[in-house]
């Protein structure tokens, strides 16, 4: 049974930490407050998380084409769903581990 909460005094009470946020917010609802609380401002990732993402940005895969027999994808999706994944990410990882195995043979 969803317990019924309260609603939210405007404007919300100082929060001095995480958990007392979290008790707060667990029976206060800030529904009607919504558009009245104030914008927050963006995030600012530190500089080693900036670059971090530059780095991970520059490796991005690149978009091929591959012409599949239509049961062949039909095959791909059925195995992906099994292991909830997405077929093509399924036809990624078949492609590393192919990949991973012939070099071993050279």
């Amino acid at each position: 049974m969803r317990k019924k909460l309260l609603p939210a005094k405007a404007p919300l009470p100082k929060l001095r930490s995480d958990e007392d946020a979290a008790r707060y917010f667990d029976s206060h609802s800030v529904a009607k407050l919504w558009n009245q609380l104030p914008e927050a401002k963006p995030a600012r990732p530190s500089a080693a998380l900036a670059k971090s993402i530059q780095e991970r940005h520059a490796r991005t895969k690149s978009p091929i084409s591959l012409r599949l027999a239509p049961e062949q994808i039909e095959a791909a999706k059925r195995i992906a769903e099994a292991k909830s994944v997405g077929y093509q990410t399924q036809l990624r990882m078949w492609i590393v581990e192919g990949i991973r195995r012939e070099a071993k043979r050279a």
